[in-house]
């Protein structure tokens, strides 16, 4: 079941067109994302370096680097507490290298997922003080910590957060009381008390924005710490944060440098899965790179990944970069178990009407957050998977837009030991004898209707599938960088023939990108959809093909498939969502349009 729409925004878009030099088409995709006057459509179109934020603009950012260039003058001990995710690797890195650069005495601890959980904790920080360490910082995390630093500060111990988390918070009456820990200075653009414009930067943005302050009050040139950028980019999209406004400048200049990198670290990451830096998109970000440095902090330890970064030796680092693929493998293999086992459940019935709740005591606690995201895709209910832990349950959640995830949390916050997370991602802690009255309550407070339950599909344009050329598909580009609410466009045409002249549409159950690559460069040209008055446009489609299969036999009949299939007359008729691309096959290009959605 899906539900697909037009969205329909009004705009000049012949004037946009016309001032932009670009076309209609572009300028109603751009009004669609809800980027609206001239100055926002420049900074979309064109942003870069210059249009980036000032970093003093974040609350407590100039005390924060403050009391940081004291201790580094005093050669005082600081260590960094990171995350083992991709944020958290990638904020750790930027923190270690700049305050050293900078000439502190620093150095980092991630914690270990199994052992130590999600962020800073009193382990953590006995380590820290048995090591006789002055100043604490974490990254990517920190911020629901107000226990945890509380202690550290009854240590004598200085504590700075630097995190982009929600600002955790308790109700009453209808009214929010946000928290605050004692640490000596907090830099969080969600914080009620921060000017800063953009709230949605990850935990490696607001740690180089701390960096970028700390050159410039060493001395330094604001050029150096542009090194970075490749890491803010690959953590904004590692982390699934919107590709918005500055969060798509940082991307887009993190992609220029990353081509050219002479990271030997990252360089072996790209090359140990088959690319060139000169390939990387987004895309590449998101679903060939990103999970190889997640599998190290859920598999092993996220500082294997951090060590991949910090190498210098070529050889060392393609070492490195190779176990970090393997371990990735593994995670895919057990993530497939995990999700199997997930969904045996949820037929089952038993773990909740509006929210899935499933219980995997014996799955690998790492693999919850990408289960979850499995199950939430495949019914398209906000699904939390809880695993058992050494003291206790662990769980992540994943949300669909109309469920705010940590804000239902917050409701059944007496039930956790620990949680936290975004409107659509939260992880949780709780006793075993908790999971069933967590069930209970999440769903007791869910005020989700049917109509939420029903996937959403976003048609930016109704467009014949023969309209889109060569220089349209090249102008998309622009859009790019592509992601979470940042989109590929999708357009939409009906009535759509399979074409009896061509043997079948191209079709492909595998979502593995090298033989997603080399089937639309081989096989495409044989793949046609016909309409209109008997035009063909080449098309794929990668997807579930005995779904596909199905859907068409329950409409009109096993015999019409199978007459579509075996190059013969029948009478399919399609509508479809779909994205066109330019296919590049022996020196020639053509237009094919990859379907995203089918009716």
């Amino acid at each position: 079941m899906e539900k697909w729409f037009v969205i329909n925004k009004g705009a000049d878009f012949a004037g946009i067109a016309k001032r932009f030099e670009i076309s209609p088409v572009t300028a109603r995709l751009i009004r669609n994302r809800e980027v609206m006057g001239d100055e926002a459509i420049a900074r979309y179109l064109k942003g870069g370096i210059g249009e980036l934020y000032d970093p003093h603009l974040l609350y407590d950012s100039d005390r924060l680097t403050d009391i940081l260039m004291q201790k580094i003058r005093e050669g005082k001990k600081i260590r960094i507490i990171g995350d083992y995710d991709i944020d958290g690797v990638m904020s750790t890195y930027i923190l270690y290298k700049g305050i050293t650069h900078c000439g502190g005495k620093a150095d980092f601890q991630i914690p270990d997922r199994m052992k130590d959980g999600y962020g800073i904790n009193d382990h953590l920080i006995g380590q820290a003080y048995d090591a006789e360490v002055d100043t604490i910082i974490t990254c990517d995390n920190g911020i629901a910590a107000i226990d945890e630093i509380a202690h550290a500060k009854s240590l004598g111990m200085t504590v700075l957060v630097t995190d982009h988390h929600e600002i955790p918070y308790t109700e009453e009456n209808g009214e929010r009381h946000y928290k605050r820990s004692k640490a000596d200075a907090i830099v969080n653009p969600k914080q009620k008390e921060c000017n800063y414009p953009y709230k949605n930067l990850c935990g490696a943005a607001v740690a180089w924005k701390v960096i970028q302050i700390l050159y410039e009050k060493c001395g330094l040139a604001a050029e150096e710490a542009y090194v970075f950028l490749e890491n803010v980019a690959f953590a904004t999209v590692g982390d699934v944060m919107d590709l918005t406004d500055e969060n798509r400048i940082l991307v887009r200049e993190g992609l220029k440098r990353i081509h050219t990198t002479t990271n030997p670290g990252m360089r072996a990451l790209i090359l140990q899965n088959k690319l060139e830096p000169e390939q990387i998109s987004s895309y590449h970000f998101g679903f060939v790179l990103g999970p190889c440095i997640n599998a190290s902090g859920r598999l092993e330890t996220a500082k294997i990944a951090l060590n991949l970064f910090l190498q210098e030796d070529v050889k060392k680092a393609s070492e490195i970069a190779a176990e970090l693929v393997d371990l990735n493998a593994q995670r895919k293999d057990m993530t497939a178990e995990g999700v199997e086992l997930a969904v045996q459940q949820v037929e089952e019935g038993n773990t909740g009407k509006k929210v899935v709740v499933v219980y995997l005591p014996d799955v690998h606690e790492s693999l919850a957050g990408i289960i979850a995201g499995r199950i939430r895709e495949a019914y398209h209910k906000p699904t939390f998977v809880l695993t058992k832990s050494e003291d206790g349950v662990k769980g992540s959640g994943r949300s669909i837009e109309a469920y705010s995830m940590y804000e239902e949390l917050c409701k059944c916050q007496e039930l956790f030991t620990k949680f936290g997370g975004h409107p659509m991602a939260a992880g949780l802690s709780l006793p075993e004898a908790n999971v069933e009255i967590f069930r209970e309550k999440i769903n007791a407070c869910c005020g989700l209707t049917e109509e939420d339950f029903i996937p959403k599909i976003k048609i930016d344009i109704p467009m014949p599938v023969d309209y889109p050329d060569i220089p349209l598909v090249n102008e998309l580009s622009l859009l790019e960088p592509f992601g979470k609410a940042n989109v590929k466009p999708q357009f939409a045409d009906k009535n759509l023939g399979i074409d009896p002249k061509t043997k079948t549409l191209l079709f492909s159950d595998s979502l593995d990108f090298e033989r997603a690559d080399k089937l639309y460069r081989h096989f495409c040209k044989d793949a046609n959809v016909a309409f209109g008055m008997g035009i063909s446009i080449s098309a794929v489609y990668f997807g579930d093909v005995d779904g596909f299969r199905e859907y068409y036999s329950k409409k009109y009949g096993e015999s019409e498939v199978q007459q579509a299939f075996s190059g013969r007359t029948n009478a399919i008729r399609m509508s479809v969502v779909y994205y066109p691309e330019v296919n590049r096959y022996q020196g020639n290009e053509s237009i094919q349009i990859v379907i995203k959605n089918y009716q």
